[in-house]
């Protein structure tokens, strides 16, 4: 697949369909941490179908990014740091989303396995919002026609205004308008602002979360995964906390509502004790997190933004897979392929598009250790 393959035919901005309110929205703590400041991004891949009128979807798809765009108009807003320095706000005049309507040569075949370089796939998402804090959109959509009749589409959301959940809210919305089957009277579920529910209110006692603590780089970690036994290792995994605080946070909230869990242990205790032994350890994680958890957390990223993960020793993991992405139908059908725009950073768990509960793993690795990890998953874990 040629880095060259996509040609732009549009690129405009889709503007709420109905007035919205003109204010400045703030964004939680967890909202304005370090490490969420980028755009994550969706690719959705559709194949071929009889009969697409091409000129209509677009139409419908870009009329229902502006319908959307009412319920959820702080989209269409602008991020920018607060006056005082402590957080994030949404200045939201209707500025707008992008839409991009663009053609390519590739067929829908190319995309049945994973990007073997980085930026295979960028093109399939012309803009690249990389500083969400500088005037850029929050919201891009990219339609992609095939040379195969088939279709890509494309979305990145600023990672401040909402988490995976919200976005795959948002995107079922989105396309639920675009096919007519229901019209914005008929939300079942209305999106729910209230960033205030995650900010600090002074009555914890934060202590230091390993999830942000720096390890020791003993093996030069970036050079090779070679790892000595008393190098320390984490597994960092987001834990949806909407049930997890008191009082559960509202139906419809689309903020950030994760914390970061971690596993953590020396390499020489994970080869010793085995998978048994790792999986204890994310549960073990995974269920420390109640309410008095996230408040620390809070607490913590509220005082001293003390919330960039090192990435000395780390893996971080992130659940696509029960995000609704594989539902998304815009009128040309459910996605065959869901994953990532770009990933060398992440272990992603995708959904696998008419299996259900199936899960594949997108994981980016060095190049130096490719030949390394295949022999492993061929020979040891079978």
């Amino acid at each position: 697949m040629s880095l060259s393959s996509v040609h732009v035919k549009e690129a405009v901005l889709i503007t709420p369909s109905q007035p919205t309110p003109n204010h400045t929205l703030q964004l939680s703590a967890l909202d304005s941490q370090l490490f969420v400041r980028f755009t994550f991004e969706y690719l959705l891949v559709y194949e071929p179908r009889h009969g697409f009128d091409r000129a209509a979807i677009k139409n419908n798809v870009k009329s229902a990014l502006g319908r959307a765009l009412v319920p959820y108009y702080p989209l269409a807003g602008r991020v920018r740091t607060r006056a005082d320095g402590l957080g994030l706000e949404v200045v939201c005049r209707a500025q707008g989303a992008v839409f991009i309507d663009a053609v390519s040569d590739c067929t829908v075949s190319e995309f049945e396995e994973g990007p073997k370089r980085r930026a295979q796939w960028r093109k399939f998402l012309s803009l690249h919002v990389a500083d969400v804090l500088k005037g850029g959109s929050p919201l891009v959509v990219q339609l992609t026609w095939l040379s195969d009749g088939g279709a890509t589409l494309a979305v990145g959301f600023n990672h401040c205004m909402c988490d995976g959940i919200g976005s795959g809210e948002f995107l079922n919305l989105f396309a639920e308008l675009a096919m007519g089957n229901r019209g914005l009277a008929e939300l079942k579920s209305k999106p729910v602002w209230s960033r205030h529910l995650l900010d600090w209110t002074g009555h914890t006692n934060p202590l230091g979360h390993p999830e942000f603590r720096s390890v020791p780089d003993l093996c030069g970690w970036a050079r090779a995964l070679k790892l000595p036994s008393n190098q320390i290792v984490k597994l960092i995994f987001s834990v949806n906390i909407r049930d997890r605080v008191e009082p559960a946070l509202p139906s419809g909230y689309y903020g950030n509502a994760f914390v970061l869990g971690c596993a953590y242990t020396r390499v020489g205790d994970l080869g010793d004790r085995g998978l048994g032994y790792a999986v204890e350890l994310v549960m073990r994680a995974k269920e420390s997190v109640r309410d008095e958890y996230v408040r620390e957390v809070v607490e913590s990223v509220s005082l001293t933004r003390a919330s960039v993960v090192d990435p000395v020793g780390v893996l971080i993991m992130t659940q696509w897979s029960r995000l609704g992405l594989e539902s998304v139908d815009f009128g040309i059908g459910r996605p065959v392929q869901v994953g990532p725009v770009c990933c060398d950073k992440y272990c992603v768990l995708l959904p696998i598009c008419g299996v259900a509960s199936g899960i594949k793993v997108n994981l980016a690795i060095p190049s130096s250790a490719v030949d390394q990890y295949l022999y492993f998953l061929r020979n040891i874990c079978a």
